[in-house]
């Protein structure tokens, strides 16, 4: 199974050691691409401001630095990581998918487990302190922390369901293959020879 299966398509299922081992390639191309971009922005005398890494949202951003909001060389930097978001967000959609269908769930249930408390977090300041809005983010936590323990910790449906074969069943073995007739070592054609085999005795008659 490659990487480019295991990052970019929405069919299958996979097992918690890939879905592990994906997340920990989104975030380290991640913050292998915001080092980049911050040496980009430095080649370009740009100043960056923070870079910032979303764990919970599996996202990446860098905050311009102050007065370069409204600027050019503000907008590089903001443009850039919104981009990496989208192929970052593209990437753990993939693989969470596929995921939740090794647990006989459908994929929409990405969308209460990771979808809803990242956009939470990106609104929050708009709800307010009212004791809904409060109410309503500790759901979302709550629904959470659950997508996490379904997907990161238990075991996925045994045997094939809707979605596929089981990925940590056994490979089945080969089936046995027929053992090749070779004619012309199984067949072996004495040549004819002409007149009495040997040690055959013809009598005669005496006179």
């Amino acid at each position: 199974m490659g990487y480019k299966w295991l990052l970019s398509r929405f069919d299958g299922r996979i097992g918690r050691a890939r879905y592990w081992l994906a997340t920990l390639i989104i975030m380290g191309a991640m913050v292998s691409g915001l080092r980049l971009l911050s040496s980009a922005c430095d080649m370009l005398g740009i100043v960056p401001g923070t870079l910032n890494i979303d764990l919970i949202g599996i996202s990446a951003s860098i905050e311009p630095a102050d007065g370069d909001v409204a600027t050019e060389a503000g907008l590089f930097p903001r443009i850039a990581t919104v981009l990496m978001a989208l192929v970052f967000a593209w990437f753990y959609a993939a693989a969470s998918i596929r995921r939740l269908h090794d647990r006989n769930k459908s994929g929409w249930w990405v969308v209460p487990f990771l979808v809803a408390t990242g956009l939470h977090d990106q609104f929050a300041a708009r709800f307010g302190g009212s004791w809904p809005a409060v109410l309503f983010g500790m759901a979302l936590y709550v629904v959470f922390i659950w997508g996490i323990v379904e997907m990161y910790f238990l075991r996925g449906t045994r045997g094939s369901n809707r979605f596929g074969a089981d990925p940590l069943a056994p490979a089945s073995p080969d089936p046995p293959v027929a053992p090749h007739w070779d004619q012309q070592s199984e067949l072996e054609f004495v040549p004819h020879s002409a007149g009495p085999s040997p040690g055959a005795h013809v009598k005669r008659g005496h006179d």
